[in-house]
């Protein structure tokens, strides 16, 4: 095969009878691994995983045993092994190229480990999940021994359905020593990819068992790089919105959430759904209220409903309609594992409910405040003057208890145009812009005398002798003007 060979990319909307067979496909792409592995260029590695994915929905049993046979030696143990994994199907017949060339003896690591990740992905889409984790379990242990540069593209894949066939299993954390492992081997090799994806593997592993404090541990002793993969750097900041957010620290998470999100192809809808749900209920958690605009989003309606409703409640701070909410959603709630901080907007839906009491009444008892919280507890009053005493220290409202009225007396709100405030203000901005104007002026820099270039002394008896010679002749020019000049 020539290191050259190149591909067209396949049409999407194609149908099987007017191009070229599933197997042609697959050869062309060994072609095309084969001359990026020669060549040493990533890209035709990266090419080639596109082009499969393309083809993952027409992989079928004989297509595989027909492709196994072309790329690997017919009765080598890789082939004898990755031939156990395919169900037989005596129904249908294997499909095979006339003009199929003799396999070669001797295949290169990269094609030996497309071939893992080819009947990996077709075991996991046809639900053996038994089968497809013998074959993750042997491909890694391949891996191990490989330390090639064009092989760490097609390593990272192998990493994630290695992950994923486990998940699928329920044995998750039976591999998380194995993928520690395996990420400390990527790091001696400094492949940079391979440790980006292993990392988020890692995290999502710990974040799947609620392991929040090891998986920040990871987090923060890993070591950083440039991100190869756009698709690793959103799950990454992902994984960061979330322990960011059960750490507390929402204006963290909802940074790292929302450009997850603006990052996020367009085409993986999923994932962006879920960082939108997160990033809504930090943004609740900070008191803001997200705009309509965040539930409209296209093929995101349906999903995002639940919190916009959700949404509403704490908007107007109605705690009945809010617990309402959370029990008509508690499944969808539980899936997305949002329970726990929607437990935390109870809190956040009191104190708007009080503020806007505090707004509408000039005065009010503490009971009619817990009729209108609808606190449905043994102690309503006592429960709703703690609540007011605890917005006043916070600042939430501005008012005062009368508690031995059993009152909540709201200070008045004048108007704030008839004080000096606005003058106060306006003085302080005027003084900022001032302060800003003079110390851009103190920063301009000149250059000094030092810089400029330093005169010899014998040239300088050189310039004052050719300045006092040109004023000799000035003076001399002079006379004669004067001598020459007619009358």
């Amino acid at each position: 095969m020539m290191p050259d060979a190149e591909m067209k990319e396949l049409p999407a909307s194609v149908s099987s009878s007017t191009s070229p067979s599933t197997l042609q496909h697959l050869k062309e792409i060994v072609s095309l691994i084969e001359a990026g592995a020669y060549a040493r260029e990533v890209r035709r590695i990266f090419r080639a995983i596109r082009l499969t994915m393309a083809l993952r929905r027409r992989l079928k049993a004989s297509v595989i045993f027909s492709f196994l046979n072309f790329a690997l030696p017919p009765g080598s143990d890789v082939h004898t092994k990755l031939s156990s994994f395919i169900p037989k199907e005596d129904d249908c017949e294997m499909e095979i190229d006339s003009a199929a060339p003799a396999a070669v003896k001797l295949p290169l690591p990269e094609i030996e480990i497309f071939c893992y990740l080819i009947v990996l992905i077709f075991l996991i889409d046809q639900k053996k999940y038994d089968e497809a984790v013998a074959c993750a379990s042997a491909s890694i242990a391949r891996l191990k021994n490989l330390n090639r540069r064009t092989v760490d593209v097609l390593a990272s894949r192998l990493y994630s359905y290695y992950s994923l066939s486990y998940q699928l299993t329920g044995n998750l954390a039976e591999i998380r020593g194995n993928l520690l492992a395996l990420h400390r081997i990527t790091t001696l090799r400094h492949d940079e990819l391979g440790q980006e994806t292993l990392l988020n593997l890692l995290l999502f592993n710990y974040l799947h068992y609620n392991l929040y404090d090891q998986a920040e541990k990871l987090r923060s002793k890993a070591p950083r790089f440039e991100a190869h993969s756009n698709q690793q750097f959103c799950r990454y900041l992902f994984y960061l919105g979330k322990i960011r957010t059960i750490q507390l620290e929402y204006t963290d998470a909802k940074e790292s959430l929302l450009q997850a999100a603006r990052k996020a192809p367009t085409a993986a809808r999923g994932f962006r759904v879920q960082c939108n749900k997160w990033a809504i209920i930090v943004r609740l958690l900070l008191g803001e209220i997200p705009e309509r605009t965040v539930f409209t989003q296209k093929g995101m309606e349906i999903a995002l409903r639940p919190y916009f409703e959700l949404t509403n409640a704490v908007r107007i701070g109605d705690l009945e309609r809010f617990k309402t909410v959370a029990e008509k959603f508690s499944c969808t709630f539980s899936s997305d594992r949002t329970n726990n901080l929607i437990v935390r907007l109870r809190h956040n839906v009191i104190r708007t409910g009080i503020h806007n009491i505090s707004l509408s009444y000039s005065r009010i008892s503490l009971a009619d405040v817990a009729k209108k919280l609808r606190l449905n507890s043994e102690n309503p009053i006592a429960d709703a003057e703690n609540i007011v005493t605890k917005a006043i220290r916070d600042g939430a409202i501005d008012a005062t208890v009368d508690h031995a009225n059993g009152w909540m007396v709201s200070k008045e709100t004048g108007d704030i145009y008839s004080t000096n405030e606005p003058q106060i203000a306006l003085n302080s901005r005027i003084a900022f812009c001032l302060n800003m104007h003079n110390d851009a002026v103190r920063a301009l820099r000149f250059p000094s005398n030092s810089q400029k270039e330093k005169e010899s002394a014998e040239k300088r008896r050189e310039r004052r002798q050719q300045e006092k010679e040109l004023a000799k002749n000035i003076a001399e020019g002079d006379d004669d003007d004067f001598l020459t000049d007619p009358m």
